[in-house]
């Protein structure tokens, strides 16, 4: 198996299990347990893409999370096919199809290169100040040109046929990152007994002690620690630990979200998720999120064969895989060190160039010159070599004052550069902390927490691995609300270095192309730039140059553009401040956040049990709030307004059966359940008999309409009470809010019944006689049983209660039935009803024979701005009642001050052209724009019964208008309407009553 850079021993991968997969069609190959980093590496690839701005040739910078330069496109079947994915997070596995970006036609050979050589031009901002002129040119050229060259992959085309899950969790502590700090921490509290929750973005828990193969803990070996610390976490009850899963967002109250990756890895996942959102809610988070290595800025730093300094060792030691032969490690502090005594270990030449001076160096130099390995320090960097892979680093010593000495180069094929660490303080920030400066380790820290939070180790600062464990200790301890705590011993870990925002050089800062964000080609120079031209906001710039705006986020270059921007402003790194840092910590798929919510779950739509009949009948159905609805049942041939206006005229002349099931249905109970119901509804309620019904309207608080419904008094203490299709949810929590906060001493309970009670209205003249033969225990007589009330009995020996109410201005009931039971009686009483002609019907006949009655519909005709008074009921209101909510804000000037738009109905001239709903009405069509609107129609409808077009709408002063003349909008200009009174059919009420 060709793997020419693979070592020949060491590393985690699994030498007894070879992956093949491919790249750019070309068969890679490489072992379990290896990243796609790092099986490319092993094959000599180190060209896997081209920058987005410049199409400069990039290779592998990191081995985590936080590369910005190698994405690619991921095939893992037909139909999952992703762009942007990290290179080195990918696990490899058979059959993987992985592919460069952002190139043509070839990696090799791209054409869009040519932008490097036109880079003069490609200045900061060139977008801002090129695409304004001429003017015309942005339809035509500039926004197709830069549409078609957007983005870095391309986006799947085929629908994604994987499984996605979604979790919510509940824990006491939870703990993010699974490092020495995070194992720690986790340990702590799980010794406890409490509930915890570790998660780690890796294939596997650990983080550095999985490549620091020199460390030793407590007197062992790191690695023996690590496996001792997973067998005791993997053995308690109390303990979930998640490998492959992302903590991506930290919101209010400790809620995290993280997104585990399931099967990707996998080269037979089956049936199982591929992803799984887990929406965590932690009485304590500790964030053990670790640091980010800085790379250096100098020119062409962005050459494939240039990585962090700490990825090359985890490279050599975690995957066994060498990138490169002859490697310069280029430096500023002490950590990288450390990776080259381990190039060293593994038989490769190396060199070490260190900016700092041999005096602010310490031990560590001598190690490294006693294992062999040649140390320049007081050396910076002025650039390097090569083109699709670095072949040389030149080289200069440079003394206090920054004057470059005589150009030496360095002939390699890799280099480790290293800037420092910056903490990962990304959730830290996002959960609204505060961050501090520490001037020590020259990175900001998390200071002020806002919430139940504690961060520790290198997410707090700390890079020494003893202190790192002691610190996770206390914050799992703590977080636990254990006061226990331990130290720990461990090998040192000396990680010290001098800040540098640039490297010295003496080339002429104007040409230098030194990379700060790799993935966006933002420069030093860019950022110079963008200061000079008057940005003084860190957003700005970042805005400005794009810097930091990457799918990495700034993970690499957020302290160099920082430092950069401090240095050209002449002030400190606390007063420039930071980026904000927003979720998600990495790019989460569309497919985790939706789960399994699509197709018919994106948006669900409940049913009634009545729905199968209908639709089975030709229905046609409307989507109203949640419910899927008959909207209206056309047969052979019919258009909508002609089976609507068959329908309307069945109801009005013999009987119609309609699905009421939808209605929100509210029990409210207890002793205190009549003078709750008082304060809640504008309507008295205290002296409401039981068995009768009123009809109920509900304010909010600034006097306008909430929701209406019909309500019965079951009991002395019990209430069924009835809200609009699209108002339940709302009802029931307005009540909620007031019956805990503003009454928690009324003794009452609240049940939603919505799906317990299916709803059959039965309504026409010859209702009573459809249902007399199948009621029992109820006398249907008038003078028994009035309009407004209500019975319990049984129908077709089912529990009943049976409303006698009609939405329809006819003599109507409504028969509440258990769900369960609803289609055998909905069965019955249509074939009780088949000798009288009876007629099912939908919401649009509905609608028409209550506007035929003047009834408001709310969210219809009111809009959140009508009052009682102005739809014409403020008749309803109990005189008597000291208050009520929203009592207070009918006084309000506003709402008492004359020209309020009232409800009237509308004819118009034309018996035949029915108005649009939301048609707006003026008193003279001839007036000047702008004209002044009188109102508007929110009802309009054909009526077969009144044999003409009717409509309801909300006028300036509509009752003062009655009788008068206004102009409503078409399509075709204006129309005369008459204003006439809102009931249009049986003013008197008549056919209700009989």
């Amino acid at each position: 198996m060709a793997q020419p850079f693979r070592l020949s021993r060491g590393g985690r991968i699994d030498r007894t299990r070879p992956v093949r997969f491919t790249f750019n069609g070309r068969t890679v190959d490489g072992f379990h347990g290896d990243s796609v980093a790092s099986a490319l590496l092993a094959n000599g690839i180190h060209l896997v893409g081209r920058s987005f701005k410049y199409h400069r040739p990039r290779g592998i910078l990191s081995h985590g999370s936080d590369e910005p330069s190698a994405l690619l496109s991921v095939d893992r079947g037909p139909g999952r096919v992703d762009p942007n994915n990290r290179a080195s997070v990918v696990e490899v596995r058979d059959g993987l199809a992985t592919h460069s970006q952002n190139h043509w036609p070839s990696l090799e050979h791209d054409v869009g290169a040519i932008n490097d050589l036109l880079s003069p031009v490609f200045v900061a901002g060139f977008y801002y100040k090129t695409f304004m002129w001429p003017k015309k040119f942005w339809d035509q050229v500039y926004e197709p040109v830069i549409r078609a060259a957007a983005g870095l992959g391309k986006a799947p085309s085929v629908p994604d046929p994987d499984r996605y899950a979604n979790r919510h969790a509940h824990c006491d502590v939870l703990v993010v990152g699974a490092g020495p700090a995070g194992l720690a921490a986790a340990l702590a509290a799980a010794r406890t007994g409490r509930r915890v929750i570790l998660a780690d973005e890796g294939p596997e828990p650990g983080g550095t002690l999985l490549h620091d193969t020199s460390a030793e803990i407590d007197g062992r070996p790191a690695a023996q620690w690590l496996e001792a610390a997973l067998v005791e976490l993997d053995s308690r009850e109390n303990v979930i630990l998640l490998s492959r899963t992302t903590a991506f967002g930290y919101y209010n109250h400790n809620h995290v979200a993280l997104a585990e990756r399931i099967t990707d890895h996998l080269p037979n996942p089956g049936t199982a998720p591929r992803e799984r959102l887990w929406q965590v809610r932690a009485g304590k988070v500790v964030l053990a999120t670790g640091a980010h290595e800085r790379p250096l800025v100098f020119a062409d730093n962005d050459r494939p064969g240039i990585l962090l300094a700490e990825s090359v060792r985890v490279f050599l030691n975690r995957y066994g895989v060498a990138p490169g032969r002859r490697i310069v490690f280029a430096t500023s502090g002490v950590s990288a060190y450390a990776a080259a005594l381990d190039a060293r270990a593994a038989g490769l030449a190396v060199t070490l160039v260190d900016l700092r001076s041999e005096d602010e160096c310490g031990p560590e130099l001598a190690s490294l010159r006693a294992a062999g390995i040649e140390v320049l320090t007081g050396h910076t960097v002025i650039g390097a070599k090569g083109a699709k892979r670095v072949t040389g680093l030149v080289v200069a010593p440079v003394d206090r004052a920054g004057r470059c000495g005589a150009h030496h180069l360095i002939p390699c094929d890799c280099v480790g550069m290293s800037g420092g660490w910056t903490p990962a303080v990304h959730l830290f920030s996002q959960s609204r902390g505060k961050l501090d400066y520490n001037a020590a380790i020259d990175a900001f820290v998390p200071g002020t927490s806002v919430q139940g939070e504690r961060s520790a180790g290198a997410a707090k600062g700390t890079y020494d691995l003893a202190a790192c464990l002691t610190e996770g200790d206390a914050a799992g301890a703590a977080a636990a609300g254990s006061a226990e705590r331990r130290r720990f011993t461990a090998s040192p870990t000396p990680t010290g270095f001098r800040p540098v925002r640039a490297m010295p050089t003496d080339a002429d800062p104007t040409k230098v192309r030194a990379f700060v964000d790799f993935q966006n080609d933002v420069t030093a120079k860019d950022i110079g730039l963008a200061v000079r031209e008057g940005f003084r906001s860190i957003e700005h710039v970042k805005r400005y140059t794009t810097t930091g705006m990457a799918t990495d986020q700034g993970k690499t270059s957020n302290m160099n553009a920082l430092g950069l921007v401090a240095g050209q402003l002449d002030t400190t790194l606390p007063s420039v401040g930071t980026t904000t840092f927003r979720p998600p910590y990495t790019p989460v798929t569309f497919g985790t956040l939706v789960g399994p919510a699509r197709h018919a779950l994106f948006d669900p739509i409940r049913t009634t049990p009545i729905h199968a009949w209908a639709e089975a009948r030709g229905a046609a159905f409307e989507n109203v709030a949640l419910w899927r609805r008959a909207w209206y049942f056309p047969k052979p041939g019919e258009s909508m307004h002609d089976a609507v206006a068959r329908e309307c005229k069945a109801v009005r002349e013999g009987v119609g059966i309609f699905d009421a099931s939808t209605l929100g249905k509210i029990e409210v109970v207890g002793p205190d359940a009549a003078e709750f119901m008082n304060r809640l509804y504008i309507n008295p309620w205290l002296k409401l008999e039981v068995g009768r019904c009123r009809y109920g309207l509900m304010l909010k608080e600034d006097g306008y309409i909430l929701d209406d419904g019909v309500v019965a008094r079951v009991a002395p203490d019990r209430f069924h009470v009835t809200t609009t299709t699209g108002g339940a949810a709302r009802v029931l929590a307005h009540m909620e809010d007031y019956l805990q906060t503003e009454w928690p001493d009324l003794r009452v309970f609240l049940t939603s019944t919505t799906e317990q009670w299916a709803v059959i209205a039965v309504q026409g003249p010859k209702a009573r006689a459809v249902i007399s033969a199948l009621v029992e225990g109820i006398d249907l007589s008038p003078a028994a049983f009035p309009h407004m009330a209500m019975r319990t009995g049984t129908i077709c020996g089912v529990p009943t209660r049976l409303f006698r109410v009609s939405f329809t201005g006819e003599l109507g009931f409504e028969i509440n039935v258990p769900s369960d039971h609803a289609l055998a009686v909905w069965e019955a009483v249509h074939a009780a009803g088949e000798p009288f002609g009876i007629t099912p019907y939908g919401t649009e006949t509905m609608h028409v024979l209550r506007a035929e009655k003047g009834y408001i519909i709310v969210g219809q005709e009111t809009d959140g701005t009508v009052t009682p008074d102005d739809v014409g009921l403020s008749g309803m209101i109990a005189k008597a009642k000291k208050d009520f909510v929203g009592k207070r804000s009918l006084a309000r000037p506003d709402v008492v001050a004359p020209g309020r738009k009232q409800l009237v109905g509308l004819v118009t001239d034309d018996p035949a052209l029915v108005l649009d709903e939301g048609a707006q009405l003026v008193a003279d069509p001839d007036q000047p724009i702008p004209m002044r609107m009188l109102g508007h129609v929110t009802s309009s409808y054909g009526s077969a019964n009144c044999g003409r077009s009717i409509a309801l709408a909300l006028v300036a002063d509509g009752r003062a208008r009655l009788g008068g003349h206004l102009h409503a909008t078409t399509p075709e200009g204006f129309a005369r309407v008459t204003v006439v009174d809102p009931v249009f059919l049986d003013p008197t009420g008549e056919r209700i009553h009989a």
